[in-house]
């Protein structure tokens, strides 16, 4: 059973039918990456994972998504079901506040208004993700004077303040520098011990370093899933065979 299991999940956005009757386990401490090309259907699948798509109009959800056996579209409270499952998105979002405050932001929110606690929780999310020394001097300044690559790993942070069980990464990498991307791959290496990596990307070379897992997914369905390793050297289905070697997509 994995932390994550979806059953025959379907999702339409009016009539067009997005994602078909996917059915997944992931599992926990462990990085799943999503591949395939683009409008397959991996953003969708990750965006169900913590409801972002119910603030899409005429969007229609059927099936299954239960984060540890409990599901999450039967009367789970949305505030929390995010704050178990993070989100870090493709373009670095961070606040128009200080880098301190975009951290304890969250936290704030669930109620914590003590400082030595705060102070506490944003010194471990930078470090957890792999910035504080480069900020610890500047926590006051505005979070939007930070490179690309920097913003990107505040949300990160931002994303850990609230001590989530799963972190979900839609092409996180895709709009920084090479530098910075393998920063963050690091980083989420680092960071499965302590949580379950959920990451869509488009670059496959980034799903064969750094995940344990994947999925392939090609118009809505979800091709084939296994070890990563397995799925790269043997794919069983001809179509993942030919998406790797660059026949399409």
């Amino acid at each position: 059973m994995g932390i994550i299991e979806t059953k025959d999940l379907h999702l339409w956005y009016g009539n067009f039918e997005a994602l078909k009757g996917i059915t997944l386990d992931i599992p926990a401490h462990e990085i799943t990456a999503l591949i395939g090309p683009s409008g397959c259907g991996k953003s969708t699948y990750l965006k169900t994972l913590n409801r972002m798509n119910d603030l899409v109009e005429g969007c229609r959800v059927e099936g299954e998504v239960r984060l540890e056996g409990e599901d999450i579209y039967k009367g789970m409270d949305v505030n929390q079901l995010r704050k178990r499952v993070g989100m870090v998105f493709q373009k670095a979002n961070p606040f128009p506040m200080s880098i301190y405050d975009n951290v304890a932001y969250g936290p704030r929110i669930h109620g914590i208004r003590n400082k030595a606690k705060l102070d506490m929780i944003v010194e471990r999310s930078l470090r957890q993700a792999a910035i504080w020394d480069e900020v610890k001097d500047r926590l006051k300044k505005n979070a939007l004077g930070m490179s690309g690559g920097q913003q990107q790993r505040l949300c990160i942070a931002r994303a850990l303040a609230v001590e989530p069980e799963v972190l979900l990464m839609d092409e996180s990498t895709s709009a920084l520098d090479p530098i910075s991307t393998s920063k963050i791959e690091d980083l989420a290496a680092e960071l499965k011990k302590d949580y379950t990596i959920i990451m869509v990307t488009h670059n496959m070379q980034q799903a064969a370093r750094i995940s344990d897992n994947t999925a392939f997914f090609l118009l809505g369905d979800m091709i084939e899933f296994g070890k990563t390793e397995m799925l790269f050297s043997m794919p069983k289905d001809k179509r993942t065979e030919d998406y790797i070697t660059g026949r399409f997509g």
